[in-house]
């Protein structure tokens, strides 16, 4: 009996690892580089409703209800980490979206893997 349960015990250690493992990224550097080059467009809080959003048309998307548009990686599911990390990267005009989500090529694959774990966490 111990043994069993120390093997599902184990499972499920291992299975948290894997999935922490799958979204690694730093939340705090993701929000820290969100707030500095996104959040005039998206908000701080991601609902669209920056300063500079407010001027724009299309107005930013609202990060906050968690849904995307884009299937950049061609996968058949808009919205995954892929997408959201081609988008900053390249910008969403790169893939049929408007011309005013600019791209962040400056980033580096660090910052773009913590800028999207950050935007997973604004969904409410």
């Amino acid at each position: 009996m111990k043994r069993i349960l120390l093997s599902i015990l184990l499972g499920a250690a291992l299975a948290a690892l894997c999935s922490a493992s799958a979204h690694a990224g730093d939340v705090a550097a993701g929000k820290l580089l969100f707030e500095t080059n996104c959040a005039s467009c998206h908000g701080v809080t991601g609902k669209g409703d920056g300063p500079v959003g407010a001027a724009l048309n299309p107005k930013p998307r609202d990060l906050s209800v968690g849904e995307f548009k884009f299937d950049t990686d061609g996968d058949g599911t808009p919205g995954t980490d892929s997408d959201i990390k081609n988008i900053v990267q390249k910008g969403a005009g790169a893939y049929g979206g408007s011309m005013l989500m600019a791209p962040w090529p400056t980033f580096s694959d660090a910052d773009i893997e913590n800028v999207t774990v950050y935007i997973r966490t604004l969904k409410q």
